[in-house]
């Protein structure tokens, strides 16, 4: 009998890939069509139920294929509406994703990786260290899961995820492929059917993989830039002393200038008081995007129990903005969203078997400080 770790999880496929299956089993290429609509549009697991199929192609999947998503094993709403999932992906690990309500808009945060590859020192995600990364149907079942809490899979009915952001745990260009497949399955018609400009994927720089990017799709794009200069995004980012502002900004540019529409780039700027919210700063910050087509969102520190930094004062904040708007960027100041079920950005810590042994030095670093 075939075992369950032996099957081919469907879930996700995008559609030529689904198409490729299919072939192999000697079926038709249109059985692609009609599974991604029963388990992307309807939420449907169980073969059996895909009844536009025969019985024995159904029979046949039961024996070589399932459609497998993450266990969710948190499930709360904040006060504020945002409601946020932690989902089992295997022994000892787990990923948490949240939707944002704001009107008629539901925004998404998907998570790409198991911890973080990357150590931003301002990201209680980093302080967890990293294990592996996601796969593509374990990224795009944090939607599929999300979509069925909500309501019966009808394809005209309204939906409760309008948008969805590659900005949850792990930066997404070291998971290209599957990050890649999972975005497609997110725009695809008979899946999903976002828009790519509702789709937005945020990187802290890998240089080489937004250029590779450019190439294959054409999704939004948010740079989380944090700092105006190298000196502190080194501290702040280190993955800036490989790939530093100027040559991001750059690959930045050629990912835009590739784009078929006159769409901007989202600089995220996380203010951190005494860090990096001076006056000063954002006059640097006006000079080093001048010429990018982009608008910034301001995002006030999220405190998290590893971290010594402190959330801005409001004042500040809006001083910072108003430096940027006089520039003539749009600039906006981002809600903090669900901080009471710590689902706030930068907070999001799930579950991590830790290869780095980055969290067991932050732990013994706490223990020793005065």
């Amino acid at each position: 009998m075939t075992t369950s770790t032996e099957k081919t999880n469907l879930l996700g496929m995008p559609k030529a890939k689904l198409e490729a299956f299919f072939e192999s089993l000697g079926e038709k290429r249109f059985r692609a069509t009609q599974v991604l609509q029963w388990i992307h549009q309807r939420g449907v697991d169980d073969f059996d139920q895909m009844t536009n199929m025969s019985k024995a192609l159904r029979e046949k999947l039961q024996k070589v294929a399932e459609v497998r998503g993450p266990e969710v094993i948190y499930d709360e709403t904040s006060r504020d509406g945002t409601r946020k999932w932690v989902m089992r992906m295997d022994s000892g690990n787990s990923v948490e994703t949240v939707l944002i309500p704001d009107g008629e808009r539901g925004t998404l945060c998907v998570s790409s990786q198991i911890g973080c590859s990357l150590d931003c020192t301002f990201c209680s995600t980093g302080k967890r260290g990293f294990n592996r990364n996601l796969t593509a149907a374990e990224i795009i079942g944090q939607v599929w899961v999300a979509r069925k809490a909500f309501m019966p899979f009808e394809p005209n009915a309204d939906r409760p995820i309008t948008n969805v952001v590659m900005m949850g745990m792990g930066e997404p260009l070291l998971n290209f492929d599957n990050v890649v497949d999972a975005m497609n399955l997110m725009m695809e018609d008979l899946a999903y059917g976002i828009s790519k400009r509702r789709v937005t994927l945020s990187t802290s720089g890998v240089v080489p993989a937004l250029d590779r990017l450019g190439e294959v799709t054409d999704v939004s794009l948010a740079i989380s830039l944090h700092a105006p200069n190298d000196e502190l995004r080194n501290q702040l980012v280190p993955l800036n002393k490989k790939y530093p502002i100027a040559e991001l900004l750059a690959a930045t540019r050629r990912y835009l200038s590739g784009l078929p529409d006159k769409r901007k780039a989202t600089i995220e700027y996380t203010v951190i008081e005494g860090v990096n919210d001076q006056p000063e700063h954002a006059r640097q910050l006006t000079k080093v995007l001048r010429g990018l087509p982009c608008k910034i969102n301001l995002i006030p520190f999220n405190p998290f129990p590893e971290s010594d930094f402190r959330r801005p004062k409001m004042t500040a904040t809006r001083q910072f903005q108003h430096i940027l708007n006089q520039a003539g960027f749009v600039t906006t100041v981002r809600t903090t969203r669900g901080d009471d079920i710590d689902a706030a950005c930068g907070q999001l810590v799930g579950r991590v078997e830790d290869r780095t042994k980055r969290s067991q030095r932050y732990i013994a670093v706490q223990q020793v400080a005065p």
